[in-house]
Formats: C-alpha cells, sequence, structure tokens
C-alpha cells in the first residue's frame, strides 16, 4: 500500500510526464553502466607498466606458455588489477549506497556513513588486532576491521534509540559523533603504544584498493551483497520517511523495523568495505548529492545512481593516484578525501548562505 503512495507523494516527475522522467532515468543509469565499464577497461591498462588492449585481453584468458614477457603480464593484470579494480568497484558501490541511505534516515543532507562510526571501529578493532594477536596479514586484521564497524554501528544505533530522543536523526547523529570521537582517542592510545600496530594503521588510514586479494574480497562482496539486498527493500520506506515520521506511520509503515532494517543494511556495505580498503571518507556524501541532482528525491532511483556514481568515483580516483606521481602510488583514499574536501565545504557554504 505505502509503494504505490511513495510514488505519488514522493516522485516529482521532470517535465513531460512519468514516463518521460523514468525513460531520462533509465538512459542515465544506461551511461553510468557505459562510463563504469570504461574506467574498468583504463584501470585494467593504466599503472606504472602501461599495457595495451591486446597485452590486457592476453593477460585475462590466455594460457601459461614460455614467454617470459606474456608471464608477466598474466601475473601483472590478474594478480594486481583485476583485484584492485574489483574491489574498487564493489566497495565503491557499498559507500555509495550507504551514503544514500544514511542521508535518507537521518535527514541530514552532510551525513555520511562514517557517522555510525563505523570508520573508527573498524580502525580501533585492526590495531587492537595487531598489537594483542600480531596480525600482518589483510586476510587476518580484515576480519577484525569488519567486527569493529559491525560493533561500532550497532552501538551508535543501540544510544540513538534509548531516552527521550529515541530514533530521533539528531539523536542518531550525537550517538554518532560520540562513538567516533572515543574510539579515534582510543586508537590512537593502542598505536601508540604499539609500533607495529602504528606503522600498520598509517598505511591502512589512508585507503586503498591496492594489495589486497580475492581470498579478501569474496567475503567482502557476500557481505556488501547482503546489505544490498536489504537496501533495496528498505526503498519505499525510505521515501515516505523522509516526508517525516507521523506521516510514514499513517501511511503503514512500521517505523523502528524500517530503520534497523535501514541501519543493519548500512552497516553491512560501510563495515565490509571499510574493513578491506581502510576508511574512504566523502564518497557517499558526494555521490548522493550528485545522484539526487540528476534523479530527484525517489530513493528507489536515487540509491542505483549513487552505487554507480560511487564505484565509478572511486575507480577513476585509483587510476589518476598511479599516474600523478609515477613510477609510485598515490592512494585512493587521499584523491578521494581531496575531491570531497571541497564538496563538503562547498555544501556547507551553500547551506549558509541560504539561510542568511
Amino acid at each position: 500500500m505505502y509503494v504505490a503512495m511513495a510514488t505519488t507523494a514522493v516522485e516529482r516527475p521532470l517535465p513531460g510526464g512519468t514516463t518521460e522522467a523514468r525513460r531520462r532515468r533509465v538512459v542515465g543509469l544506461g551511461v553510468l553502466a557505459v562510463i563504469l565499464v570504461a574506467a574498468t577497461a583504463a584501470s585494467l591498462a593504466v599503472g606504472a607498466r602501461a599495457l595495451s588492449p591486446a597485452e590486457v585481453w592476453h593477460g585475462l584468458l590466455a594460457a601459461p606458455d614460455s614467454d617470459q614477457r606474456l608471464t608477466e603480464i598474466r601475473l601483472i593484470v590478474r594478480t594486481v588489477r583485476v583485484p584492485r579494480t574489483v574491489l574498487a568497484v564493489v566497495a565503491g558501490i557499498a559507500l555509495g549506497v550507504g551514503g544514500a541511505l544514511i542521508q535518507g534516515y537521518t535527514r541530514n543532507p552532510i551525513a555520511d556513513t562514517g557517522l555510525l562510526g563505523v570508520n573508527s571501529g573498524a580502525s580501533f578493532a585492526v590495531v587492537s588486532g595487531i598489537a594483542l594477536f600480531g596480525f600482518t596479514n589483510p586476510f587476518q586484521y580484515v576480519w577484525f576491521a569488519f567486527l569493529g564497524a559491525a560493533v561500532a554501528g550497532v552501538v551508535v544505533f543501540g544510544l540513538s534509540s534509548i531516552g527521550r530522543g529515541a530514533g530521533n536523526p539528531l539523536t542518531l547523529a550525537l550517538a554518532g559523533q560520540g562513538v567516533t570521537v572515543f574510539l579515534a582517542a582510543m586508537t590512537t592510545a593502542v598505536a601508540l603504544t604499539d609500533k607495529a600496530s602504528l606503522n600498520a594503521l598509517r598505511f591502512w588510514n589512508a585507503g586503498s584498493v591496492a594489495g589486497v586479494g580475492f581470498d579478501v574480497i569474496w567475503p567482502v562482496t557476500a557481505f556488501i551483497a547482503i546489505g544490498l539486498v536489504l537496501a533495496l527493500t528498505t526503498l519505499p520506506a525510505v521515501n515516505l520517511l523522509n516526508l517525516g515520521d507521523d506521516v510514514a506511520r499513517g501511511l503503514g509503515v512500521n517505523i523502528a523495523l524500517s530503520r534497523t532494517v535501514g541501519i543493519v543494511a548500512i552497516t553491512l556495505l560501510a563495515g565490509a568495505a571499510t574493513a578491506a580498503c581502510g576508511p574512504i571518507a566523502f564518497i557517499g556524501l558526494m555521490v548522493a548529492h550528485v545522484a539526487r541532482y540528476l534523479t530527484g528525491p525517489d530513493y528507489r532511483w536515487l540509491v542505483p545512481y549513487a552505487g554507480l556514481l560511487g564505484a565509478v568515483v572511486l575507480l577513476v580516483c585509483d587510476i589518476v593516484g598511479r599516474l600523478v606521481v609515477r613510477p609510485g602510488e598515490l592512494d585512493a583514499g587521499v584523491l578521494v578525501a581531496l575531491l570531497g574536501a571541497p564538496f563538503f565545504a562547498a555544501l556547507v557554504w551553500r547551506g549558509k548562505f541560504k539561510n542568511a
């Protein structure tokens, strides 16, 4: 019932009617998919050693042979560039969808997935795992990172669900900020007492899709897939929640259940991506606003757009990072931050300007 009402009450068709609006949105999704395919191809070809399309194709499909040059190409493509490309796409989709959802559930236009404390929770768990158990392999501490992100998300959601401000988006934001500050202080305390933890945290905190194998990518992708399924089931309810809790309740939305499922989805998406790549800020914030500009406020369209845009942004930043300091590399998280910080400042300035 409320799905149909969401269509009429929330969706704002473009001039030309609902059919025309839907057609443009479908075309837009197709364009983004083509851009993502092109960026994926570029990611396989670009790096410290540039490869031609024929060499990339050989690296992907050719059987082993005695030619040393072709063997090197296969190693570069299959063991280095394919994993980082897959991870950039998967993590970008997760962070984009998570960013759009957290803005919808909090009704806060400058909210990001870090609001739930997942980044700080993952960081604290990583340094704790290294300090206590001596973990050095990403496959070992990625599980600690995911567990830390999930626990932080649950704690933030639990704190925001008690007291007189229970369920209020502002309460969620304040709980997230409090948990983030506390965990950041604990992370610093652990890292300063253990040199190995400090060194690992220094590299992990930069945020990178490089150096991670499929032994990490496949489990992370499974959690992200579950998060995406949960996210898609909540989209009609998110539309109604943005009309206000009273209106949504009157239209039959179970607000507590909807928010619980939404927070679980966001935690799975952001937690898994952060566990694999490290904390990459601003992607969810940026792409959610771009997607809203392209589609309007209907989350049934906004979220798929945000997912594809997140994958494109992270993949392009990773490609640029391989080129700007050749023969070295600049981590994708650094470039995303360089792009996202001015974007965030512009949002804040624009909001102040409107309120002046």
